[in-house]
């Protein structure tokens, strides 16, 4: 069984830059392939033993609600169809075990006053933090979140999972730095929240994927606004790492960032080409395409 049990999703953000696609829907509820970025984050923690999954979500964000409640007439009506296949998929969107909290994020001030939101929900356990719009897809091997979890509980400290990035492109990223435990696992010394490229401390860029002790939390309620003029995560984290170990790992898989518009369609073309029912026909669909 695994020791973290819970799984925080930020997702009250307004997605400005998929408008006017996101004027009346969630991003997170975008689709990639046949699911919506929400349900691939949620099934990465459910895959790695998480029963508990705490939704930061703001005004706008009641197709997330919906989407995670139980739809009666769909499921009847697809009952009466002997739609079994069907019913089978929008059943399995929340598994039995599976326990859903909303919690309203009355004003937007960063991903670190969401995160500091969830603490009712998420008492004095360690927690993973998963943001959707990174969507890590490590096809036939663990989950980036199985895998952070799997260091965790080898380190018992906090994890941040990390990638390398252009030193120019720093300036989107927290990025960390620290001396290595392993090929993959790294000690964080340094922590900087968008730094200049010329005050990066290394290549290695945070990504949406955390494993938080409770400590976090004490943390969070004196950190002041910081990039943005919001309340960041990446702070915190920088405070904790003077009183535990925190460590980066640079996981295996493919991230896309699906918050950018060439990443949600790098992530459609290349999850389609790798989808059981559709791959091959996609495949012969993109070989016939022009190439001018």
């Amino acid at each position: 069984m695994s020791s973290i049990r819970t799984a925080v999703f930020p997702v009250a953000g307004l997605g400005t830059r998929f408008l006017p696609a996101t004027k009346a829907i969630a991003k997170e509820m975008l689709t990639v392939v046949d699911k919506p970025l929400i349900q691939y984050a949620t099934e990465e923690a459910v895959a790695a033993g998480m029963e508990n999954l705490v939704f930061i979500v703001g005004r706008t964000k009641n197709a997330i609600i919906d989407h995670y409640d139980k739809a009666y007439e769909l499921e009847t009506e697809l009952g009466l169809r002997n739609k079994t296949e069907l019913l089978k998929v929008v059943k399995e969107v929340v598994p039995p075990h599976i326990h859903c909290v909303f919690i309203r994020q009355s004003e937007a001030l960063g991903l670190g006053h969401a995160v500091l939101c969830a603490e009712p929900a998420v008492t004095d356990q360690p927690f993973a933090v998963i943001l959707p719009d990174d969507l890590i897809y490590n096809n036939g091997g663990p989950s980036c979140i199985q895998q952070m979890v799997d260091v965790y509980e080898q380190q018992q400290g906090s994890v941040i999972g990390t990638q390398t990035v252009a030193m120019e492109e720093s300036d989107k990223y927290g990025m960390v730095a620290g001396p290595r435990i392993d090929e993959r696992i790294s000690r964080v010394d340094e922590i900087i929240e968008k730094p200049d490229p010329s005050e990066a401390p290394s290549d290695q860029a945070v990504v949406g994927r955390y494993i938080l002790t409770p400590a976090i939390f004490d943390k969070l309620k004196t950190t002041g606004r910081g990039a943005g003029n919001e309340i960041q995560l990446t702070d915190a984290i920088a405070e904790l790492r003077k009183t535990e170990e925190i460590y980066a790992y640079s996981f295996e898989g493919r991230r896309y960032d699906c918050g950018s518009k060439i990443g949600y369609l790098e992530a459609n073309v290349e999850i389609a080409l790798q989808h059981e029912e559709m791959a091959d026909a996609f495949r012969q669909y993109l070989k016939a395409l022009p190439l001018d």
